[in-house]
C-alpha cells in the first residue's frame, strides 16, 4: 500500500485536483497543487547557491559522523506563481492609500487561508520528509516554512550532500560541501533548505576605534540619549506626549543580554527613567529554546534594547531571541515564531546581516519572504545595512576582496534598510559649534543638528585622505599606500549601500556577485532624484550616525559584561563606546514607535512614505535648505538632511571591483579600469546614504501627507 502523500499525488495527477486558477478561487480554496508526479528519488535536481565558499578542501576535516544530529533544520516552501503575483499585488496596496486593500493588515492565518500554498503540497513533502527518518517540529502557519530534525547521515541520503567539519582562521564549523538535490517532482514546491551550515550573519556593532583625529584642538565627543534627542529634534515630540506610549518595539536576537539591570542603568543615568511607562523584557517566541548569554552576540542584543529606548523611552522594548542550531540561526527562529503569533509585532529592529553571495538564494529567499509575511501583517522591519561599505562580502575585514556586494539580510523590497552616517563638524573644524564644552545633568552636550558625512573609517575615504594631506587615495603615492593609511586605516569599517546583486542564481567565483546572480528587482516605491535605473534595489534607505570614533564621535552603551572586552563603571565617560548600523536600526524603529503613537496604528512598510516624502522635499534638483552640510542653518522644515560630502568608499585587493594601479593596496571601484569610487555622496539619494537622515518630528508630524503621496 502506497503512503497517504504518495497516493494523493496519483490520486491529483489523475483527477486534476487544485488546478483552479488563482484569479476565481475563492479566498478559502486551496491554491493550485505543485506536486503532480510521483517521486522518484532517482530523479533528481540540483537547488543552486546553496554551497558555502568555506566550504573548500582546505578547510576540509572530513564528514561528520552519521548520527551528529541536526536540530531546526528549514525547507523554504514556494507558492504557486499566481498566488505569490496576488500576494505581492495585495502587498503592494496595504501602503497605497487608492487601494481598497490600504492598511488591511493580513493574519497568520488568513495570510495562509489566501495566500498559502496548497495544504496537500506541504502534506507531501513533510510525508517525504518522514519517510526519511526526519522529525517534523512544526509547519509555520503561512504554510512556507518546515522545521524538521534529523541527522547528518539523513541529510546525505535525503538531499545527497555531505556535512563536513571544517576548520576556518582556526574556528570549527559545519557545512555541506555541495549544492543539496531534491527529487525532481518536488522542485515546484520546495525552494530550498535555509542552511545546513553553521556559519552565524555578522553582528553590525564596532567597539570604539583606536584611532581618532586629535590633532587641531578637537575634542571627543560622545554621543548619548540626549545629544540624540537633541541632534534628530526629538524634543518636540517628547514634549507634547509623543515618546513611544503604548507602542513595543522587538529587537531581534540570538542571545539574552548580560544583565537587564544594564538597560535600567542606561535609562537611569541619562534621565530616560523619568518615562515610566517604558519597560524592557526578554521573550522566546514559540517556546523555542532560551539561548542564554551568548558572548559573540550579547554585546547586540544590549546596545540594541539601550538605543531602542533612546529614541522612544516611553516603549516596551521587547528582546526576542533563540538559541542557534547546529544549522538555524536563532534571530531567524525567533522571527519566524512571532510572526505566526495572533497579535505580531508591529515594530522589529534586526542588526545582522550577511552578504547575499554568501548567504546562498534559498536563504536570501528565506529572509525575502518571512519579510513579506511580516510587512503584510502590519509588521515594520528595520534591518542594519551594514558595517562594510559596499563591500559586504567582506564584513570585519582589513581589506575588501569580493568587490561590491550588499547583505541579504537587508535587501529585500519589504524592509527598511538602514545605513550609517558620522558628524562632518571635525572635518570643518567647528566641535566648537556644535558641542557645549560642558554637559547638562543628563550628559547631553549636543547644541543643534549637526552636519554629516558617510560613516568611512577607510584609507578610501577622501576626506580622511585630505586631512591627511593626500590628493589621492590608491596608487603608489595614495594614501591607502603610505605608512599612516597602511598602519591605521586599512579597514572596511564604514556604513554599507549599493545594489542588489546575488539575491538569485549562484555565483562561479565564491562570495563575488557573478555567474547567474541577480538582484531584487527595484520597488515601485525606489524612485527619487539620484537613485540610478539600475533595475534593481538599491541600498541603503535612510541612515543615521553610526561612527565608531575615527572622527572623534561614537555611542556610548552600558554593558557589565567584562568578558566581552566592555564596561559600564563609573561614570559614563568610562563607559564603553561603539559604532555600526546595529545603533541606527533600532533608533530608526524607536521613530516608527513615534509615528504608530500619534497615528494610532501599525503603517507596514514604512518606505513608500519616506520615498514619498522625500520627492515631496527633494524634487527633481535636490533642496539646497535641506543639505546637511548646512548644519545648524539648515531649514527647520527639512525632514530629511541631504549628506552630500564624502564616501564610503574602502580599501581593496585583487581584482573584483578594485582600481589597483600600483602600490599594494587599491579602493572599491565600479570600474576596473579608472577610479570611480564605490560609492560617493551626492544629491538626493546615494549608496552612501540612502535618503539621507532623518529630523525625527518632522517626519512623524509629516507621516500623514507623505501616506497620501504614496499613492501609486
Amino acid at each position: 500500500m502506497l503512503p497517504h502523500w504518495k497516493a494523493h499525488i496519483l490520486f491529483c495527477t489523475l483527477f486534476l485536483c487544485g488546478t483552479v486558477a488563482a484569479g476565481q478561487r475563492a479566498a478559502a480554496q486551496p491554491a493550485p497543487l505543485l506536486v503532480t508526479h510521483s517521486i522518484n528519488e532517482h530523479e533528481t535536481v540540483s537547488l543552486p547557491g546553496n554551497t558555502r565558499p568555506e566550504a573548500r578542501p582546505g578547510n576540509d576535516l572530513g564528514p561528520l559522523s552519521a548520527g551528529f544530529p541536526l536540530e531546526h533544520l528549514q525547507i523554504l516552501l514556494n507558492r504557486p506563481a499566481a498566488i505569490q503575483a496576488a500576494l505581492d499585488a495585495y502587498v503592494a496596496g496595504l501602503t497605497n492609500p487608492a487601494s481598497p486593500d490600504f492598511h488591511q493588515w493580513l493574519t497568520s492565518a488568513t495570510l495562509s487561508d489566501r495566500f498559502g500554498p496548497n495544504p496537500q503540497d506541504v502534506q507531501i513533502v513533510t510525508g517525504w520528509l518522514q519517510d526519511h527518518g526526519f522529525h517534523i517540529n512544526s509547519v509555520q502557519n503561512g504554510r512556507t516554512v518546515i522545521d524538521f530534525s534529523g541527522t547528518a547521515g539523513q541529510v546525505d541520503a535525503t538531499f545527497s550532500t555531505s556535512i563536513h567539519a571544517l576548520t576556518v582562521r582556526g574556528a570549527p564549523h559545519i557545512a555541506n560541501m555541495s549544492n543539496p538535490r531534491i527529487p525532481a517532482a518536488l522542485a515546484g514546491i520546495i525552494n530550498g533548505v535555509i542552511s545546513l551550515n553553521d556559519f552565524r550573519p555578522h553582528p553590525y556593532f564596532k567597539l570604539r576605534s583606536a584611532y581618532t583625529f586629535s590633532s587641531g584642538g578637537q575634542t571627543t565627543q560622545a554621543v548619548v540619549p540626549a545629544d540624540l534627542a537633541t541632534i534628530y529634534n526629538f524634543n518636540p515630540l517628547f514634549a507634547a506626549g509623543i515618546s513611544g506610549q503604548g507602542q513595543t518595539i522587538v529587537v531581534i536576537e540570538d542571545t539574552n543580554v548580560y544583565a537587564t539591570t544594564n538597560w535600567a542603568t542606561f535609562r537611569a543615568t541619562f534621565g530616560l527613567s523619568g518615562y515610566t511607562k517604558g519597560s524592557f523584557t526578554q521573550v522566546h517566541p514559540g517556546s523555542c529554546t532560551n539561548p542564554g548569554t551568548v558572548a559573540s552576540t550579547e554585546v547586540e542584543a544590549t546596545l540594541d534594547a539601550e538605543w531602542a529606548s533612546a529614541a522612544a523611552p516611553s516603549a516596551a522594548i521587547e528582546l526576542a531571541s533563540c538559541a542557534d542550531t547546529s544549522t538555524t540561526f536563532g534571530g531567524l527562529i525567533a522571527l519566524e515564531n512571532l510572526l505566526d503569533a495572533s497579535s505580531p509585532p508591529a515594530i522589529v529592529s534586526i542588526s545582522y546581516g550577511e552578504c547575499e553571495a554568501e548567504n546562498g538564494a534559498t536563504a536570501n529567499a528565506a529572509y525575502n519572504t518571512i519579510y513579506e509575511e511580516a510587512v503584510s501583517e502590519g509588521v515594520s522591519v528595520f534591518v542594519s545595512a551594514g558595517d562594510e561599505g559596499a563591500a559586504s562580502c567582506d564584513a570585519d575585514e582589513t581589506t575588501a576582496t569580493h568587490g561590491i556586494g550588499v547583505s541579504g539580510f537587508a535587501s529585500t523590497p519589504y524592509n527598511v534598510a538602514v545605513g550609517g552616517t558620522d558628524f562632518g563638524d571635525t572635518y570643518a573644524n567647528a566641535n566648537s559649534t556644535y558641542w557645549s564644552s560642558t554637559n547638562a545633568a543628563t550628559y547631553g552636550s549636543a547644541l543643534s543638528y549637526i552636519p554629516e558625512i558617510p560613516w568611512n573609517d577607510s584609507c578610501a575615504s577622501v576626506l580622511i585622505a585630505t586631512v591627511e594631506g593626500y590628493s589621492t587615495t590608491y596608487g603608489a603615492s595614495g594614501f591607502c599606500n603610505s605608512r599612516t593609511g597602511e598602519q591605521d586605516f586599512l579597514t572596511t569599517a564604514s556604513g554599507s549601500g549599493g545594489p542588489s546583486g546575488c539575491a538569485t542564481g549562484s555565483p562561479t567565483t565564491s562570495g563575488v556577485v557573478s555567474g547567474s546572480c541577480k538582484g531584487y528587482a527595484k520597488p515601485a516605491w525606489q524612485s527619487l532624484v539620484g537613485n540610478p535605473a539600475d533595475g534593481v534595489r538599491d541600498l541603503p534607505d535612510v541612515s543615521l550616525f553610526a561612527a565608531d570614533g575615527v572622527w572623534n564621535h561614537y555611542y556610548i552603551f552600558c554593558d557589565t559584561d567584562s568578558k566581552d572586552s566592555v564596561t559600564c563603571a563609573g561614570a559614563p565617560s568610562n563607559w564603553s563606546g561603539a559604532g555600526g548600523t546595529s545603533f541606527a536600526s533600532p533608533i530608526m524603529a524607536g521613530i516608527q514607535a513615534l509615528v504608530n503613537q500619534k497615528q494610532a496604528a501599525k503603517q507596514g512598510n514604512p518606505n513608500p512614505v519616506y520615498y514619498a516624502l522625500a520627492k515631496t522635499e527633494y524634487g527633481t534638483k535636490g533642496s539646497a535648505s535641506c543639505n546637511s552640510s548646512s548644519g545648524n542653518a539648515a531649514a527647520g522644515s527639512c525632514t530629511f538632511y541631504d549628506v552630500i560630502l564624502g564616501d564610503n568608499d574602502v580599501n581593496c585587493t585583487g581584482s573584483h571591483n578594485c582600481i589597483l594601479p600600483s602600490g599594494r593596496n587599491g579602493v572599491l571601484s565600479t570600474s576596473s579600469s579608472t577610479y570611480a569610487k564605490a560609492y560617493p555622496t551626492g544629491t538626493g539619494w546615494d549608496f552612501a546614504t540612502g535618503i539621507g537622515t532623518v529630523n525625527a518630528t518632522n517626519l512623524v508630524d509629516g507621516w500623514a501627507a507623505g501616506v497620501a503621496g504614496a499613492k501609486k
